[in-house]
């Protein structure tokens, strides 16, 4: 049985929901200025290649990012000037 692909139109409240939550946590790990888009860009940003992962994929990124690989990512992100 396969599952049809889902459609990030129809998830995006419960996607930016995990979003925000996931900087919540990292806010009460002393990273203040870490909003929910921020998270998404870090998650997604490896996708770019891949396409659209699947459904459990995407919430096991958003829910097992680390504080280490997101300040990677925006310190990659700044030597590549993208923020």
């Amino acid at each position: 049985m396969e599952s049809e692909p889902w459609k990030y139109e129809e998830l995006s409240d419960v996607i930016e929901a995990m979003c925000t939550s996931k900087a919540e946590e990292f806010r009460l790990l002393g990273y203040e200025y870490v909003t929910g888009k921020d998270i998404w860009e870090c998650v997604s940003s490896k996708y770019a290649k891949e396409g659209q992962p699947p459904l459990y994929k995407l919430v096991n990124d958003i829910y097992s990012l680390k504080a280490t690989t997101y300040m990677n990512y925006l310190m990659l992100a700044a030597y590549r000037g993208i923020t």
